[in-house]
């Protein structure tokens, strides 16, 4: 059910949604990408330091930011080929 003034997500004949990309996987690739600048930034900042905690804690952090951009970008490619619509 949807609110009331809201008009309900168009679907194809085949039931998939008309969206390439949902405003949630927009949002962890943009916001990922941006923590990913940051984590290695620090990361930089750790090895020059010679803080080794902060290297290893930045590349656990930037293993988790990759995994969750890369799973956000294969949620995405999952429409049909030759589809190309713009979610956002």
């Amino acid at each position: 059910m949807t609110a009331e003034g809201q008009m309900p997500e168009e679907t194809s004949a085949s039931g998939k949604p008309m969206v390439a990309a949902t405003p949630r996987d927009v949002v962890h690739i943009r916001l990922g990408s941006f923590a990913l600048i940051a984590v290695i930034g620090l990361g930089v900042l750790g090895v020059v330091a010679g803080i080794t905690w902060l290297t290893v804690a930045m590349a656990v952090l930037a293993v988790i930011a990759i995994a969750d951009i890369v799973l956000a970008m294969r949620r995405q490619s999952r429409t049909p080929p030759g589809r190309t619509t713009e979610a956002g």
